[in-house]
């Protein structure tokens, strides 16, 4: 099968890859990431390396190779070493004595004109009473899924 993504290091790129790969620092899969890159390099001068002898001689899968080839290829040594960096994660609305304000809501009984509690008006309820700024019923859900509870 024909390579699309060809390694091709400068001369600087691969003194960092030396480098790196020699101090032993970086995660284990930067290390396994720099040497993919090493081997594939087709600049040097004995050659570049086949994808399956690089997967086997460094026990990763042939997939592997390949996605490190396009990733070098596409965005450069960075991409190809590192992972991207993560969106931030928005912190829980509700801490534990939320969660057990909530359950303590979904055991009582409903309100007046209404057969059970629904997801919608435990949300309200919770805010109303002033244990939570705002929630809504799809946290209600899975924070009863969580504990095992459900209402009515």
């Amino acid at each position: 099968m024909p390579k699309y993504h060809h390694v091709i290091l400068s001369k600087e790129q691969r003194e960092e890859l030396l480098s790196l790969v020699s101090s032993g620092i970086e995660s284990a899969r930067t290390l396994t990431h720099a040497r993919i890159l090493l081997h594939a390099d087709a600049a040097q001068q004995d050659a570049a390396w086949f994808d399956t002898e690089i997967a086997q001689a460094l026990h990763v899968g042939l997939a592997t190779v390949e996605r490190i080839r396009r990733k070098f290829a596409c965005g450069g040594l960075e991409a190809a070493l590192y992972r991207k960096p993560q969106p931030k994660r928005l912190p829980e609305k509700m801490d534990g004595e939320a969660e057990a304000h909530l359950i303590a809501l979904t055991c009582s009984a409903p309100p007046d004109g209404q057969k059970r509690w629904s997801l919608r008006l435990l949300a309200q309820e919770m805010v109303e009473m002033g244990y939570v700024d705002s929630l809504s019923h799809e946290s209600v859900r899975t924070t009863l899924k969580k504990t095992n509870s459900s209402p009515g």
